[in-house]
């Protein structure tokens, strides 16, 4: 997919990853780059700079994706590219004290921004995109989702559901021409990261945002499902699979470590 004349709407748009997306869709002539975020400041100070449009959207709410959709739409023409793109990192407890967290508050959260949210996207273009012959989602996950995050069981899980959904997602409407592009970057130097203790998603380096948006464009004209900016997570991957007792061993033994470090 070339971005190229195309309408495109980017979740989470006013920071980090989001911005950066926005900046080189716009660079790369995009008809029209749609900020959605819940920070409308910012959202609309990037929206200046590549000549778009910002709308204030809580992802976890549907009515506001409803509202984004609706209103790029009419405003705009078809929205040609769907960038699910907001996340949260919270719930992160380096200590790992209980795997099951001692309330549902950060679990329905995540739950809501990092699955429903891709969801509720879907419900409301799918039946759009099928009407007109096909469309494009672009759903910003993580390497946890593939692997795991020592530390955060919210974010973990919630990470595996976005890529089981999106799994399903393209399976389902392959036949309609939707195609859909999952992102799982490891560290990015964003401020949902630095709001969190360093621990091993940074292990291979920390990528700039830019360069993360560098690797989408490339995977959107290749229109490969799978997106890695840290080419390394395919190996662990494959490492998991082959053997999954040791993989759980050797991610045991990870979070040995952040408890000696972090129980100091």
């Amino acid at each position: 997919m070339q971005v190229t004349g195309k309408v495109v709407v980017v979740t989470g748009g006013a920071n980090g990853i989001g911005k950066a997306l926005c900046e080189a869709f716009h660079k790369a002539g995009a008809a029209k780059v749609v900020v959605a975020d819940m920070d409308a400041a910012n959202a609309r100070a990037v929206a200046a700079t590549v000549d778009g449009a910002a709308f204030k959207c809580d992802v976890a709410q549907e009515k506001d994706i409803t509202h984004v959709i609706e209103e790029t739409e009419r405003q705009f023409g078809p929205i040609e590219l769907f960038c699910s793109n907001a996340g949260i990192g919270g719930g992160f407890d380096p200590m790992s004290v209980n795997a099951g967290g001692a309330s549902d508050e950060p679990w329905q959260r995540s739950w809501a921004i990092h699955v429903m949210a891709h969801v509720y996207a879907a419900r409301h273009l799918i039946p759009r995109m099928k009407t007109r012959g096909g469309g494009y989602f672009l759903n910003t996950i993580s390497a946890a989702g593939l692997l795991s995050q020592v530390g955060s069981p919210a974010y973990s899980t919630t990470k595996h559901a976005a890529v089981g959904f999106a799994e399903n997602l393209a399976i389902s409407h392959k036949a309609h021409n939707i195609k859909v592009s999952i992102l799982c970057p490891q560290g990015v130097d964003t401020n949902m990261l630095r709001s969190i203790p360093k621990g091993p998603q940074s292990g291979d380096g920390d990528l700039t945002p830019e360069q993360v948006a560098k690797d989408v464009l490339a995977g959107l004209e290749q229109e490969t499902f799978l997106i890695l900016p840290h080419p390394q997570v395919l190996g662990y991957m494959r490492k998991k699979t082959e053997n999954y007792d040791r993989w759980i061993g050797g991610m045991a033994k990870i979070q040995a470590k952040m408890r000696e470090e972090f129980g100091k």
